[in-house]
């Protein structure tokens, strides 16, 4: 008999189909789960249903005063905002950090009342945390990101903590618009990448929609974004804030951080292999350069500007999309730290610590900048929800130097045993303690400063913010003609990842024509668009039309080549008096020099001594080096002209821009690589030659040879 046949299925049943059978089913079920939604063509509302009129703008007293607690608009937006992640940080969550101490020049009284300024002979403890934005725990430290750059002051009249980025300026002006532009900026939620980066579609969409960004994007499309060590990058405090003296004379300060060791950056191609080769380099810099004694320095600075002369500007002090030119103002040093002392437990320090730029002592006040306003909720809002409640100050990392009793007992990972029974001031129960402290001068009270407010409440974004362009157009004028190139190309790879390309089209036109002309064509040309004509909005002249500070080249350090590690190339038959004698006089500069050989195994010299290295050229290429120096031995230079992974050490320094010397027997190698002397390509190893090598290293990059560097493989 035969069998009966199996029903087939429908071409709906079929897996992977989507006929209107299918459509019509998920259709259905979607209209069931109410927990799935879809924005398209809906208004914007509270998470309370409220429809929202304004959601560019925090609601202040006036269009230049301070952010209101009552804006229950923005207080829901950034609660939000800030509970999104537990436990890892939102933003910030790849760091690393140091001890250190701060050490004014002298008695900055006339500016401020603060004590830690008042004293050269007063030593003040310090932690920083050095960190990328985007990226979670687990991403690089070179990709293209702003760094964070945050100091907590241990004062003896409390924490202070100073909360900035290696960049001046930020991407918005009020703090309402933060939840967005870090929506943009992380991981598309549908599939979460990318990782660490900004090339992509959301980041891109958001900042070609708003142009208060285009300042602080051309800075992280800069080599600012990619810095070769967090020991070699500027700091700032970003916001206008206030330093208020014994007699109530308040000034406004922007704060900077100069390091001793130079602003340095590493190339593109560098920061893409460092980033496979080793995730953990600037993590790994900052320690070592430690626990190896050359402790980096930074000289911190401010820019006074007297309230009387708050207006005088082109542009407006409470705008934090705008930096003040330092030929309009100098920087004023007020002091050095030093970080000297690495973490012994990366999480209780590290991880722990928690910054809050609501965290100042007396002499210290902010501006009406809308940006620091919802920081000064935002941050502890964070800590709170990250370190599991309000007590987040008892943990080690955190604890001020100085006493610290309230009314506040409670709340979960209480730590103190407070003593008496009245947790409320006024008493009389426990004497009246603790008490109220007069602001006097002699006392120590803190007391704001008095700021007189007469404004509508509003929500409106001033006038004086209105120029977007001049600024970032002043700092791509700044720049040297290879930061330009720099910039070129990372405006073309970042918006070369970008799929639509009516967003590339849109910050092209709309925001890099703006900006410069040239940058924009140039980036066109690279993207296959047409190159915009003129601009969409008329951008005012500013002063200066060049600013010096800007530009990296300008920042070559004052340390010479201390801490810089050099590569000394060796292998079997090397002249060992050669070795020692590159190797005493780059110690003599406090360089650190490093022997690879083609294994970790030590090599023979030419006289049968033993010679350990440090590292293979394998495991420690040339793009974790500042400068790479072969020693002469006929034998050592003919192994390494025969070994691939020496010659495409050399070769990668070369198209690196790093200074290279080679005792004199080392032509027949340049030769056979093809390269030739430069500035910094050198041959010999008279102390003449030496002192030229420092001076390059010093330097950072063999600017000279970027052309030439173009043509060769690596």
């Amino acid at each position: 008999m035969a069998s009966k046949k199996a029903p087939q299925p429908k071409e709906s049943q079929v897996a992977g189909t989507d006929t209107p059978d299918r459509a019509n089913t998920n259709a259905k079920l979607q209209s069931l789960e109410a927990f799935r939604s879809d924005a398209t063509g809906q208004a914007l509302r509270t998470n309370q249903g409220v429809k929202v009129a304004d959601n560019q703008n925090s609601l202040k007293a006036g269009a230049r005063g301070p952010s209101l607690l009552e804006d229950f608009i923005m207080r829901e937006k950034i609660t939000h905002f800030d509970h999104e992640r537990i436990p890892e940080r939102i933003v910030h969550a790849r760091g690393a950090g140091a001890h250190g101490y701060f050490q004014s020049y002298g008695c900055h009284a006339e500016l401020t009342k603060a004590g830690f300024l008042q004293d050269p002979e007063k030593i003040t403890p310090v932690f920083v945390r050095f960190s990328t934005v985007q990226g979670p725990r687990g991403s690089g430290d070179t990709v293209r990101d702003v760094r964070g750059f945050a100091v907590k002051f241990y004062t003896d009249e409390g924490n202070f903590d100073l909360v900035g980025n290696n960049m001046p300026v930020f991407f918005i002006q009020d703090a309402i618009k933060f939840p967005d532009f870090v929506h943009a900026v992380k991981p598309e939620p549908h599939n979460e990448m990318p990782t660490g980066g900004s090339a992509h579609d959301t980041f891109w969409d958001f900042v070609s929609l708003v142009p208060e960004t285009a300042h602080m994007v051309i800075w992280a499309m800069s080599d600012r974004a990619i810095p070769r060590s967090l020991r070699m990058m500027e700091g700032f405090g970003v916001h206008s804030f206030r330093l208020v003296n014994a007699e109530g004379v308040a000034s406004f300060v922007k704060f900077h951080w100069k390091p001793r060791q130079g602003v340095h950056s590493l190339l593109w191609d560098e920061a893409q292999k460092l980033a496979g080769k080793d995730a953990d380099y600037h993590r790994r810099d900052l320690w070592e350069a430690i626990e190896t004694g050359n402790c980096p320095e930074w000289e911190l600075g401010v820019q006074v500007v007297a309230e009387a002369d708050e207006h005088k500007f082109e542009f407006d002090l409470l705008d934090p999309t705008k930096l003040i030119p330092e030929e309009l103002v100098p920087v004023t040093p007020l002091g050095k730290m030093v970080l000297d002392r690495n973490p012994d437990n990366f999480f209780a320090e590290v991880e722990q610590v928690a910054f809050c730029p609501g965290h100042i002592v007396p002499g210290i006040d902010f501006s009406n900048d809308p940006l620091l306003q919802g920081r000064l909720f935002s941050y502890t809002d964070t800590q709170i929800s990250r370190l599991g409640g309000p007590n987040f100050h008892e943990i080690p990392i955190n604890r001020p130097i100085a006493p610290n009793h309230s009314s506040q007992r409670d709340a979960m990972h209480r730590m103190t045993l407070d003593k008496g029974r009245a947790a409320y001031e006024p008493n009389s129960i426990d004497g009246g303690w603790p008490k109220e402290t007069p602001p006097a001068a002699q006392q120590g009270g803190f007391e704001s400063y008095e700021e007189r407010i007469d404004a509508n409440k509003i929500r409106q974004r001033s006038a004086s913010f209105a120029d977007h362009f001049s600024q970032a157009r002043l700092f791509f004028q700044s720049m040297s003609a290879s930061e330009q190139q720099h910039i070129i190309k990372a405006y073309s790879f970042e918006l070369g990842k970008v799929e639509r390309e009516a967003i590339r089209v849109r910050e092209v036109n709309e925001i890099l024509a703006n900006i410069d002309l040239q940058l924009a064509a140039a980036v066109a040309g690279n993207l296959g668009l047409p190159a915009p004509k003129a601009g969409t909005v008329k951008v005012k002249v500013g002063k200066p039309a060049q600013s010096k500070a800007l530009s990296q080249m300008n920042h070559p350090g004052n340390i010479g080549i201390k801490g810089r590690k050099v590569a000394v190339l060796v292998a079997n038959g090397v002249d060992g008096a050669s070795v020692d004698k590159v190797v005493k006089a780059l110690e003599a500069q406090s360089a650190r020099p490093m022997l690879l050989g083609p294994t970790s195994a030590p090599v023979k010299t030419a006289d049968g001594r033993r010679l350990p290295v440090d590292a293979a050229m394998e495991g420690m290429p040339s793009v974790m080096f500042d400068g790479v120096w072969v020693p002469a031995g006929k034998a050592s230079l003919e192994a390494l002209q025969g070994s691939g992974v020496a010659r495409h050490f050399l070769l990668e320094a070369y198209k690196h821009l790093k200074p290279m010397g080679l005792a004199v027997d080392g032509k027949l190698l340049l030769n056979t690589l093809g390269l030739k002397e430069d500035a910094g390509l050198l041959l010999g190893d008279q102390q003449k030659v030496f002192e030229q090598f420092f001076k390059a290293v010093e330097g950072h990059r063999v600017w000279v040879r970027e052309a030439a560097a173009e043509s060769v493989p690596a």
